[in-house]
């Protein structure tokens, strides 16, 4: 623990759907001066990301789906492309990620690759994201995807050139953080060279 950290209050504020939190705390500054802050943090879990590419066809799987958070905040459509993702339960990253690419996308996938972890707004919300690369083929194809129905989600499946997908985040086509991240790892880790030329 922070010895520079004293927490003072924890106040719930909402547990309707995930959990938001007031924290009141003492924070020591680098000066060694104390002072009290205020802060509201949202709990709604970890989670995990995967990019599915094949570097044979130089092709990605992202899905799209309605973000009512984006559509309120200048997102004309509020439909965003994405890497496929999802909560963990109680299951591991590994586990879930397994999970939420058959569900969303219909891949059955066997040993995602994690690539790192990261706070994807930590200003305010406490989520830990998982991050995962696997390759895909047609014969991993199990089902047609699109999510669960009793989560609500109705999700399109996109399977698009890489090098489109890297002209989407130019365009802004694409701006969803933990997609682009993944997108420019694969470029910058050379995910996409076809195994004979891989280094």
């Amino acid at each position: 623990m922070n010895p520079r950290v004293i927490i003072k209050h924890n106040e719930l504020l909402s547990d309707n759907w995930y959990v938001l939190r007031k924290i009141t705390f003492d924070y020591q500054n680098k000066a060694g001066t104390w002072g009290t802050q205020s802060r509201e943090a949202y709990d709604r879990g970890n989670g995990a990301t995967i990019l599915l590419y094949n570097s044979v066809q130089q092709t990605v799987i992202l899905t799209r789906q309605f973000r009512l958070p984006t559509y309120i905040n200048g997102n004309e459509s509020g439909m965003l492309i994405e890497t496929c993702a999802g909560l963990l339960d109680k299951d591991s990253p590994e586990e879930c990620i397994r999970r939420e690419t058959e569900e969303e996308t219909g891949y059955h996938i066997s040993q995602p690759i994690k690539i790192g972890e990261a706070y994807m707004s930590p200003g305010s919300v406490t989520e830990l994201l998982h991050f995962f690369v696997a390759e895909y083929s047609k014969d991993m194809l199990v089902n047609e995807g699109g999510g669960l129905i009793e989560e609500q989600e109705n999700i399109e499946v996109l399977e698009l050139a890489f090098a489109d997908a890297i002209e989407m985040i130019r365009e802004g086509e694409i701006k969803d953080g933990k997609t682009i991240m993944l997108l420019q790892y694969a470029q910058l880790n050379h995910l996409m060279l076809p195994p004979v030329q891989a280094r």
